[in-house]
């Protein structure tokens, strides 16, 4: 600024003067106008005399000069102002640092590069690209899938007990906020499409992405003794299996992500995000650590619901309480079930049903007795027709379980340290512990932070055919509320709908802007004798219709994951494509509607005449087929004609 002022001082008398000369020039070419011939001034306009013409020259190299200096002077400013803004920024990110490195004794100097080395992610300089080298000595080169945590695939994988601080990036270009099903498959497909990408995954639990399904299935039917350790069990097809999508191996540690030559997936455990700034694109945890990221994820699934009598009977009555959805609650429950006499589950939905056949089993080996009551008639109320809830009812009678139907309850108290259940018409129900599974509500914490929209009908998120909520931030799993082109708008809390939502977020991620339309299944067991899949709109409350065969001995999940070669069966069925299904050629019978035995069938569920939803009972590997009927969007005159695309009356 000073050396442009010093130019222009100079500058300026001759600018003045050239401005006189000119003026005079002007005047006396007036007055000899009336003097010279015509022509002469075209001539001296095109040649010019040799003192005018050099005056003129003189006052553009004037200007040129004036104008060159200002130029010169804006492009100082701008550069001044750019390396000021550029300083704050590493002064604020020093500031954020310094409390981290400065409790630590002997690391002091290996984080400050880490830092430097976010901002080139955000802010590109020359500077800072060589100050990663001293961040990591020791390590070799790492690779995106192969460099592992300390540990393998048991639980001690997903605790990560180094301070956050010491290994969280400051920015990091795909952020996914949640450790479920959802977060996973997003990562997965991230790095399917862009192989160098870098993810973080941030969850607030200890444990790495694991498929929860097997909590109330296949982990109460093991006979491992130490499987709530191992988390390892056998699917009804004998195989074993791990709990853990992937072993701790396949990721590596949050503070290799900004050195790693191919990138990789970083899990960020017991960590929970508290705030989320959308328009400065990043996110504060909950010790106050913040994360930029370019792209985010928010796939936080959601937390039990709670009877409202529970909650306001005290903490003695919460204590004896469980709300089953994580690890810790399913080792939690296998403890105290052993410690008891009586358990009570209350809720006749999937959660509830599935807990309380694996619970009646260990009920004949060890004299739990095992209650499960609900609202409804009863079992599965809310979504098999009548007839085949109370089926199912009497199969799990058989299992070991007191069946307690149209049961409201109204009080529960700790008396005498059991719990009496005191229900509306009267009975009293008393036991030693209480699990509480009534229904899942989506966790939307971040969206009054947020600013995101929250569907007031269905719960969750509200984001677009895409999954956005917003340019830069995506929802998947049980936290969307998307619009179906087919069922209208819906929100799905199941393990299929949740890696299909999560893999579409992530493909969108990367840039491929597909819609969601695929119809997401969900399955359920009751033990590995008898099992279901659906798909689409479930609703006892619809018309449904029924067609059932005779049931043999590979109608069963048991043999149905011998076929597939695993348990959940999802992995199988949303890759697969129905095309041109062939119908049975077999004689199909008429229509069941009331009898004793529903050994396998489909049941179909109508809107308009139209097919919205399908059950395929003890049927299975058969739902590419189902999602084509719903898809088609067509009138049946005659499902029995329909049913016979799934070749249920072959031996």
């Amino acid at each position: 600024m000073l050396t442009c002022r010093t130019v222009w001082k100079k500058l300026a008398p001759l600018a003045r003067a050239s401005s006189t000369v000119c003026r005079q020039n002007v005047r006396r070419a007036g007055l000899t106008n009336g003097r010279i011939p015509a022509q002469t001034p075209a001539a001296h306009m095109s040649t010019g005399p040799t003192g005018g013409g050099g005056d003129n020259h003189l006052y553009v190299l004037l200007v040129g000069t004036v104008a060159l200096g200002g130029g010169v002077y804006m492009y100082q400013t701008l550069k001044g102002d750019q390396k000021r803004y550029q300083a704050r920024i590493d002064e604020i990110a020093s500031r954020q640092q310094k409390p981290t490195t400065e409790d630590q004794a002997t690391p002091i100097q290996s984080e400050p590069p880490a830092v430097e080395a976010a901002d080139t992610e955000a802010v590109p300089q020359p500077e800072p690209q060589a100050a990663p080298s001293p961040e990591e000595p020791s390590p070799p080169a790492p690779d995106a899938e192969v460099v592992a945590p300390s540990e393998t695939t048991e639980p001690p994988a997903g605790v990560d007990s180094t301070p956050a601080s010491l290994k969280v990036p400051s920015h990091i270009p795909y952020l996914l906020i949640g450790g479920g099903t959802a977060s996973f498959a997003a990562a997965r497909s991230i790095r399917a499409r862009d192989p160098g990408a870098r993810v973080l995954i941030v969850t607030d639990e200890p444990d790495l992405p694991y498929m929860r399904p097997p909590l109330s299935k296949e982990l109460w039917f093991s006979d491992d003794p130490s499987v709530t350790e191992t988390l390892r069990f056998k699917q009804w097809n004998g195989k074993e299996r791990s709990i853990y999508f992937q072993p701790g191996s396949f990721y590596i540690t949050p503070e290799e992500l900004n050195t790693a030559e191919n990138g990789g997936v970083g899990v960020l455990t017991s960590k929970r995000v508290v705030h989320m700034d959308v328009r400065g694109n990043k996110v504060k945890l909950d010790d106050d650590t913040e994360i930029s990221y370019d792209k985010c994820l928010i796939a936080t699934g959601g937390v039990p619901r709670n009877l409202q009598v529970i909650e306001r009977a005290g903490e003695e009555v919460m204590l004896k309480t469980t709300l089953f959805r994580k690890i810790e609650d399913f080792r939690s429950l296998d403890k105290v079930s052993r410690n008891i006499k009586s358990i009570t589950i209350i809720g006749g939905g999937f959660l509830g049903s599935e807990l309380a056949c694996a619970l009646g089993r260990r009920s004949n080996e060890s004299g739990l007795e095992v209650i499960q009551m609900y609202p409804e008639k009863g079992n599965m109320g809310k979504v098999l027709p009548e007839y085949l809830s109370n089926w199912t009812t009497e199969k799990v009678k058989k299992e070991g379980v007191k069946i307690i139907s149209e049961a409201l309850v109204k009080s529960v108290i700790c008396k005498d340290d059991k719990l009496e259940i005191q229900l509306k018409d009267g009975r009293l129900v008393k036991t030693d512990h209480i699990v509480a599974a009534v229904g899942l509500e989506p966790n939307v914490d971040l969206a009054k932070s947020a600013g995101l929209e929250v569907d007031s009908d269905f719960g969750g998120y509200r984001v677009n055919a895409e999954l956005q909520a917003r340019s830069n931030i995506w929802v998947a799993g049980d936290a969307a509320c998307f619009y179906d082109i087919r069922l209208g708008r819906r929100r799905v809390e199941h393990h299929d709908h949740a890696v299909v939502s999560g893999r579409l977020a992530g493909e969108n991620m990367t840039g491929a802007n597909k819609p969601y339309w695929h119809q997401s299944m969900f399955w359920s067991d009751l033990g590995p004798d008898v099992g279901y899949e659906a798909i689409g709109i479930v609703d006892s409350s619809l018309p449904t219709v029924g067609v059932f065969a005779k049931a043999t001995a590979k109608d069963t999940p048991k043999a149905a994951t011998e076929k597939s070669g695993t348990g959940i069966r999802s992995e199988s069925e949303t890759e697969d494509t129905a095309t041109s299904p062939v119908a049975s050629s077999s004689p199909a019978p008429a229509m069941v509607e009331h009898k004793d035995d529903y050994g396998k069938g489909v049941i179909f569920y109508l809107r308009d005449k139209v097919v919205v939803g399908i059950i395929l009972w003890n049927v299975f590997n058969r739902m590419p087929i189902a999602r084509k009927i719903i898809k088609d969007g067509e009138e049946h005159a005659d499902l029995n004609e329909v049913a016979k695309l799934f070749n249920i009356h072959e031996d």
